[in-house]
C-alpha cells in the first residue's frame, strides 16, 4: 500500500517509448523521472511503517532496555549501510543501463540462479505477507468487537470473539478485489494507505506516551522478561529470538529500494541522491520505532502485549482504539492486493506466454452495471479461477496459523538476511571485485554471517512458538 507502487508496476510492464527529445523522455526511453530526495525518503518511509510496528513493545520487552535497543538500532545501520551498498547496483556499473527491479538488478550482477533464488526467496515473503496481513487484519476486526464489548459490560468482564469469520469476511472480500485489473495503479489507494498506517501507529504511540505520563507504568527491566513464574531460561531464549524476528520484520523493505530508485532523476546521480533519501527516511523511522518500542515497554512493561493496539492494554478512550484498528484494517485491506499482484502477475504473464490462443487464458469479457455503461466490469476467466484459489489458500492458512507475533517473525527470519543483507554485499562484492580475504572482504562477510545467524534463531524460535501454539489451538473456539 505504499505511494512508490505505481512506479513499481508500470516500469515492470509498461510500453516502451520512443525517445522524442530530451526535455520529454530519459535516456531509456520512458518518461522523464521527477522524484528527488524527498519524494523516495516519504515513499521509503511509508514503506517501511505498517503493522509490524505494532509488535515492537513486545520485542523490546522479550530483550529489555540494552540489548532491546541495541537491536533496533544495530538492525537500523546494518539496513542503512546495505541500502547504499544497493543504491549502487541501479546502474550496470560498464554500461550505465539501468535496472528496474530488484531481481532485474540480482540478475545482472550475479547471475541466473541467483535470479531465480531471489525470486523465490521474494514470492514465498509476499505470500507470507499476504497470509500476515489476514490475521492482522482479522485480529483488528475482532478487537473492536471486543473494545465496544468492555466499554459497554466493564473492562473486567469476559467478551469472547472468534476471529474466524472475520477471516473468512476478509477472504471473500479480497476474492472480489483481486478481480479489478491493474488494481495497483488506483493512485489514491496508496495516498490512503500512507494515511492509514501513520494514523494507527501515531495512535498506539500516544496512548503508550499518556499511560507513561500518567503514572500507570508497567515493571521493566534491563534484561526484559524476567525467568522464573511459568517462564523457563529455554523459552526466554527462544522469545528472545522471536523478538530479532519481529524487529527483523519491521526492517524488511530492501526489496523496494530499486523500484524507489527508478522514481529518481538522473541529476544528480540516483545512487547518490537515494543514499541521502535513505539516511533520512532510515533516522526518521528508527525514531519513530524507538518511540513505539520503548514507550510501548514503559507503559506495560515486561508484560507488553503482542500487538499493542489489541492486546488491551488500552481500554479506554474506547473510540480511540477502534478508529486505530479501522486503520489498520483499511490499511492491510488495500496492502493485501498490493503484495499479491507481483504473485498473480508472474502466473498469468506464464499463462499468456504458454498458451497465448487460449480464450481461457486471454479472452475478457466486459459487464456493464448500468444501461449508460458508466460502470464496466472486466472479467477474465483465469484471473477469476487463479486469484480466487490463491486467495481461498492464504486465508485457509491464516485459520489454521493465526498467531501474529510468530508469523511476523518467521517474515522477518524469512526476508531480512537474503533481501537486506546478502544480496547488496555479493553485489557490491562483484561490482567492485572485492578480492578474498582482504579487510573489506572479511568484514562484509562478518555482517553477512552474523545476520544469517540471526536470521536462523529468529526462524527457529518462530517455528518454535508456532509449534506450541498449534499444540493447544483449536481452529473453531471462541477466543477471549
Amino acid at each position: 500500500m505504499q505511494g512508490f507502487r505505481d512506479q513499481i508496476f508500470s516500469s515492470e510492464s509498461g510500453l516502451e517509448i520512443q525517445k522524442l527529445g530530451n526535455d520529454e523522455f530519459d535516456d531509456d526511453g520512458k518518461p522523464k523521472r521527477t522524484g528527488n530526495v524527498w519524494t523516495a525518503s516519504a515513499h521509503i518511509i511509508t514503506a517501511i511503517i505498517g503493522s509490524g510496528v505494532l509488535s515492537l513493545a513486545w520485542g523490546v520487552a522479550q530483550l529489555g532496555w540494552i540489548a532491546g535497543v541495541a537491536t533496533l538500532v544495530i538492525f537500523s545501520g546494518i539496513t542503512l549501510y546495505t541500502g547504499s551498498l544497493l543504491a549502487d547496483c541501479y546502474r550496470s556499473p560498464v554500461t550505465g543501463k539501468r535496472n528496474y527491479t530488484y531481481k532485474e538488478v540480482v540478475k545482472n550482477n550475479l547471475g541466473q540462479v541467483m535470479y531465480m533464488f531471489c525470486a523465490t526467496v521474494q514470492y514465498v515473503n509476499l505470500t507470507g505477507m499476504v497470509i500476515g496481513y489476514t490475521i492482522t487484519a482479522s485480529i483488528s476486526m475482532a478487537a473492536i468487537q471486543k473494545s465496544d464489548c468492555f466499554h459497554s459490560r466493564g473492562h473486567g468482564v469476559s467478551c469472547s470473539v472468534s476471529h474466524n469469520p472475520y477471516m473468512i469476511g476478509l477472504g471473500v472480500l479480497e476474492i472480489f478485489l483481486s478481480q479489478i485489473p491493474n488494481f495497483h495503479r488506483l493512485s489514491m489507494l496508496s495516498v490512503v494507505a500512507a494515511i492509514m498506517s501513520f494514523a494507527y501507529s501515531s495512535i498506539g504511540v500516544g496512548l503508550a506516551f499518556a499511560k507513561v505520563v500518567s503514572g500507570d507504568r508497567g515493571r521493566t527491566s534491563l534484561t526484559g522478561v524476567e525467568i522464573g513464574d511459568g517462564l523457563t531460561a529455554a523459552e526466554k531464549i527462544w522469545r528472545m529470538f522471536r523478538a530479532f524476528g519481529d524487529i527483523a520484520f519491521a526492517y524488511t523493505y530492501s526489496q523496494i529500494l530499486v523500484e524507489i530508485q527508478d522514481t529518481l532523476k538522473s541529476s544528480p546521480p540516483e545512487n547518490q541522491v537515494m543514499k541521502k533519501a535513505n539516511v533520512v527516511a532510515v533516522s526518521t523511522t528508527t525514531a519513530f520505532y524507538l518511540m513505539c518500542g520503548c514507550f510501548g515497554y514503559a507503559a506495560f512493561g515486561n508484560d507488553a502485549p503482542g500487538n499493542l493496539l489489541t492486546g488491551f492494554g488500552f481500554y479506554e478512550p474506547f473510540w480511540l482504539v477502534d478508529v486505530a484498528n479501522a486503520c489498520i484494517v483499511l490499511h492491510l485491506v488495500g496492502a493485501y492486493q498490493v503484495f499479491a499482484q507481483p504473485i498473480y502477475s508472474v502466473v498469468e504473464s506464464w499463462a499468456r506466454k504458454k498458451w497465448p490462443r487460449s480464450v481461457l487464458v486471454t479472452g475478457e469479457y466486459t459487464i456493464s452495471l448500468d444501461k449508460k455503461q458508466r460502470v464496466v466490469i472486466s472479467l477474465n476467466f483465469l484471473r477469476l479461477i487463479w486469484r480466487s484459489l490463491f486467495v481461498i489458500f492464504a486465508t485457509f492458512v491464516a485459520l489454521l496459523m493465526p498467531f501474529f507475533n510468530d508469523v511476523l517473525a518467521l517474515l522477518g527470519a524469512i526476508g531480512y538476511w537474503p533481501l537486506t543483507v546478502y544480496f547488496p554485499i555479493e553485489m557490491y562484492i562483484a561490482n567492485n571485485r572485492v578480492g578474498r580475504w582482504t579487510r573489506r572482504w572479511l568484514g562484509l562477510q562478518l555482517i553477512n554471517g552474523v545476520c544469517l545467524l540471526v536470521a536462523v534463531a529468529a526462524a527457529c524460535g518462530s517455528l518454535q512458538g508456532l509449534g506450541k501454539s498449534l499444540e493447544t489451538y483449536e481452529p473453531f473456539k471462541v477466543k477471549d
